[in-house]
């Protein structure tokens, strides 16, 4: 039994007394960690997990279910990601200040948990996961609209590659730096935006980040120099990075284990799915009398309008951000300054905050197996997608001679692969949720594994049915266009179903995972378009095409390998919880 195991264990007794509130656990469990258990559980956060035994003396399944997915949550947001320490005490040596004015310093203050402000029972309305199914359902879609355009940013440069390198007399390849790192700030945003969501919650962040991207968007469009373009594309994909780093914890905050699969999945095509029409579409733009700069004039329109609604109808799901409302709210109410929330006692600690976003992502990189091998499958997958967005083109335009805007409709296959990949994860679903019953709400990872394990044998039939029909011009525009449709289809199984794995993995150290995988996915994001130009013109579409093949069945195994041998895994991990896992 590992360390985390352990600390879920001692626990349950804290989360009996206190079925609602699941932040004042973390100063009860002050007393009862060690400093090697306060240091691996990131603050001295103690879970809430409900074991057979509650069930058994008749603690209702759904709400257990619902008890464990809020317990999650928690954890994932307060233990992982929030360089600070509510439990931080002044040091012995350090000598207090006079009070000032002359004045002596006050008594003591009562008790300080009588003015913690908390949820009012289990069903409090103003918890969000309480919140109308009407309600989450169009926050999910503002949160889903503004992640995906953002996404849209990245690729809808691709088309103007051609354009830009001919305006600032450039190579293709100087030009493709646009897109690399636009994809690049989406590795080093997380590391700002994802400690500001669990410091001052959600919505702040995405007000500031959707703004900042609708600006560098007219920097770019306005742009008189190419420093300038390649300068603003990337802190318009820092600034991008912010959605797709917070919007995840947002739909954890709302939705409970049963249904946050189905909110995930959705989330997932919303966002994969522009990355493949934002070159359909830049291509018409940039083909037009419009020219190239239109593609970044109407990305930033709509990044204000999506601002614009943002302000007017985005609401902080957060739930001790939610608290820190209440609080303010009743100190205006009651004059009584001494109420407050949990989340206020919070200091940030500038060295656990460099720790908590950086050393510990990458300790979890190169110390877990896991997350290693993981992370390296989707970082690859996800290099692909980008690379797709070079290699289409030469397909396509060179070999099948298809000019103009038509040259990026063969894109259209990816995107009802991945629609198929959304639809195959849809119907899986229930067979899940049956597995998460059975283990008493506690989700067992390796249960996610299956559609990856598919998509890891779509996604190879794909690239080599692309390589060897798109090399010839003799050969129907068609045929590799429907090879899309698997490649599509094993991007998609892929990515998201080994994301899943990583977070249920990983539940009490999900960010860091997380932080890990999108590190390195990014870097390859960014580095995989610059080098396919140079690789398809000297292999040619064929045998560069089979190289990326032969490098996608290496790591075909993934997913068998852990769905065979991840619990043992976890088992040896001091960061994967094994508590409750009864599949055997």
């Amino acid at each position: 039994m590992n360390e985390v195991d352990l600390e879920l264990i001692k626990s349950e007794e804290g989360a009996r007394r206190h079925p609602t509130d699941e932040h004042r656990l973390e100063q009860e469990a002050a007393g009862i960690h060690s400093k090697e258990s306060l240091e691996d559980s990131t603050g001295g956060a103690v879970s809430r997990v409900a074991t057979a035994k509650d069930v058994e003396g008749g603690l209702d399944a759904e709400r257990t279910r619902t008890l464990m997915s809020r317990t999650r949550t928690a954890q994932s947001v307060h233990l992982n990601t929030i360089g600070a320490d509510p439990t931080r005490t002044r040091s012995k040596k350090e000598k207090l200040p006079p009070f000032g004015s002359g004045k002596d310093y006050p008594p003591a203050l009562p008790d300080i948990e009588q003015y913690i402000v908390d949820f009012e029972g289990f069903d409090d309305p103003m918890h969000p996961q309480n919140w109308t199914e009407k309600k989450k359902m169009l926050l999910s879609a503002l949160l889903a609209a503004t992640s995906a355009f953002c996404v849209w940013g990245s690729s809808i440069f691709s088309p103007a590659i051609l354009a830009v390198a001919a305006e600032f007399g450039v190579s293709a390849e100087v030009g493709t730096l646009g897109v690399s790192l636009y994809v690049l700030g989406f590795a080093t945003g997380p590391l700002i935006w994802a400690p500001l969501s669990e410091l001052y919650g959600r919505k702040m962040p995405i007000l500031i980040a959707i703004f900042g991207f609708a600006v560098f968007q007219v920097a770019v469009a306005s742009a008189k120099d190419l420093q300038t373009v390649i300068i603003c594309r990337f802190f318009g994909g820092l600034f991008a990075a912010c959605p797709l780093a917070v919007v995840g914890g947002a739909y954890a905050d709302i939705w409970d284990n049963a249904h946050r699969g189905y909110a995930i999945n959705i989330f997932a095509l919303t966002v994969s799915a522009p990355a493949l029409i934002a070159p359909v579409v830049g291509a018409y733009i940039v083909n037009s009398h419009l020219g190239w700069r239109w593609t970044e004039w109407i990305t930033a329109i709509i990044g204000f309008v999506l601002f614009g609604l943002n302000v007017v109808f985005l609401e902080e799901t957060y739930a001790p951000i939610v608290l820190v409302e209440k609080a303010r709210t009743l100190r205006r109410l009651t004059k009584n300054w001494g109420i407050h929330a949990k989340q206020e006692q919070i200091e940030v600690n500038f060295r656990e905050l460099i720790e908590k976003n950086l050393s510990r992502p990458l300790k979890l990189l190169f110390t877990e197996p896991i997350v290693f091998f993981v992370s390296l499958y989707i970082a690859f997958i996800y290099g692909m997608l980008y690379l797709m967005l070079t290699a289409y083109p030469i397909v396509f335009a060179r070999y099948h001679g298809i000019r103009g805007g038509n040259s990026a409709l063969p894109f259209i296959g990816l995107i009802i692969g991945q629609l198929l990949g959304g639809l195959i994860v849809f119907l899986y679903e229930p067979r899940y949720i049956r597995a998460l019953k059975a283990n008493r709400g506690i989700p067992v990872p390796e249960n996610r594994l299956p559609p990856a394990m598919l998509g890891s044998i779509l996604f190879p039939i794909g690239l080599f049915w692309f390589a060897w029909t798109g090399n010839y011009a003799n050969i129907h525009w068609i045929v590799p266009t429907i090879s899309g449709i698997f490649i599509g289809a094993g991007i998609f199984l892929i990515f998201l179903q080994c994301l899943n794995y990583i977070i249920d993995a990983y539940l009490m150290f999900a960010a860091s995972a997380i932080a890990a995988n999108a590190f390195l996915r990014s870097i390859f994001g960014a580095v995989f378009p610059l080098f396919a130009t140079y690789m398809f013109n000297a292999l040619h579409v064929n045998w560069a095409g089979t190289l990326l093949a032969l490098v996608s069945i290496v790591l075909l195994p993934c997913p068998f390998i852990f769905y065979k041998y991840g619990k043992a895994l976890r088992k040896k991990s001091k960061y994967a919880p094994t508590f409750g896992d009864n599949e055997d």
